[in-house]
């Protein structure tokens, strides 16, 4: 079968879920070559040969973490030219996508951003894209070049497929233009123990039915029993109640979890465009006629301040 590159997202050598769904997709096109990058890419190979990797092919020098994305893309192109692979899958985060849009560029091939799904098609990989803010499905591929493919979290499922995965080191020649943007420092994330955001399996998100910051609590406690992330619409997010980094929604991130809970969202057309993907939707809301009801798979029309707390205390007991 033909060889299909995907670019590894990890920190450290723990690979991310994200990657983990790329390969799962990957062998329904051909055979998975994996290429992992950075301090801990040799530590990725296990993982990744138990997930479909035939082979990892791994670099790591100060360029990919002393300055921004071309280094990594030099390092993919290097890839490209040594495998002449049958598409490119790349997770469709922030970096992720400037990183495979450079890559098309440069190799002079179409490029297809937040895939939802991909099979094998008679020319080539035909991806799933949600459009017009999710309202419509359409199928589409690359008719020119080799296909690069930014795929959305949570799109497939993480299989195991136990795999070779010989580890191949990976010779890359950095150009002028990847040390013109220097990173000078950095400030680790705090962290709150759940999930990111963009790659949980369950979200649950509060709005303006909220009512104010102090009121959060009870969206995080639900998602805390549920092992979910914790989301925010604009309007949570421009009141000063939750951080713009929690924010869904077209001016903000992309979900698309197996669960997704909304409470207090009314389901404008900008939030909508940043969850409508989401295999179940759930919705909390007083109001009958908020247009968010049009859209879920199961709505609650009630008070949130009642519904979630009672919500969480059933969950938490069945989990006890």
């Amino acid at each position: 079968m033909a060889e299909v590159l995907v670019y590894v997202d990890h920190l450290d050598g723990a690979v991310r879920k994200p990657t983990l769904e790329l390969l799962t997709l990957a062998r329904r096109i051909g055979d998975p070559v994996a290429v992992a990058l950075g301090a801990g890419a040799q530590d990725t190979a296990a993982a990744l040969a138990e997930h479909g990797a035939v082979k990892v092919l791994t670099a790591d020098a100060p360029e990919f973490a002393d300055y921004l994305v071309v280094p990594k893309v030099d390092a993919l192109q290097a890839a490209y030219d040594a495998v002449s692979p049958a598409a490119v899958l790349v997770p469709s985060s922030a970096e992720g996508k400037e990183i495979a849009a450079r890559l098309a560029v440069r190799i002079g091939s179409g490029i297809i951003t937040d895939a939802t799904d991909l099979e094998a098609g008679e020319d080539g990989p035909v991806a799933t894209q949600s459009a017009f803010a999710a309202s419509f499905t359409t199928k589409s591929r690359v008719s020119h070049g080799t296909p690069v493919i930014t795929v959305k979290p949570n799109s497939a499922p993480v299989e195991a497929a136990p795999a070779a995965g010989a580890v191949e080191a990976l010779s890359v020649s950095f150009g002028e233009k990847s040390t013109g943007t220097k990173v000078v420092s950095r400030t680790p994330r705090e962290s709150t123990g759940r999930p990111e955001l963009t790659e949980a399996a369950i979200v649950v998100s509060g709005g303006r039915g909220v009512n104010g910051a102090e009121n959060f609590h009870i969206i995080e406690a639900l998602a805390d029993s549920l092992g979910a992330a914790v989301g925010a619409s604009r309007a949570a997010v421009d009141a000063g109640w939750y951080p713009h980094s929690n924010q869904v929604g077209q001016t903000g991130k992309s979900v698309s979890p197996q669960l997704y809970i909304a409470n207090g969202i009314s389901g404008a057309i900008q939030h909508r465009a940043g969850m409508q993907t989401s295999k179940t939707i759930v919705a909390v809301n007083k109001d009958a006629e908020a247009p968010i009801f049009d859209l879920v798979d199961y709505g609650i029309v009630g008070d949130l301040f009642q519904v979630v707390p009672q919500l969480t205390e059933e969950v938490t007991s069945r989990k006890g």
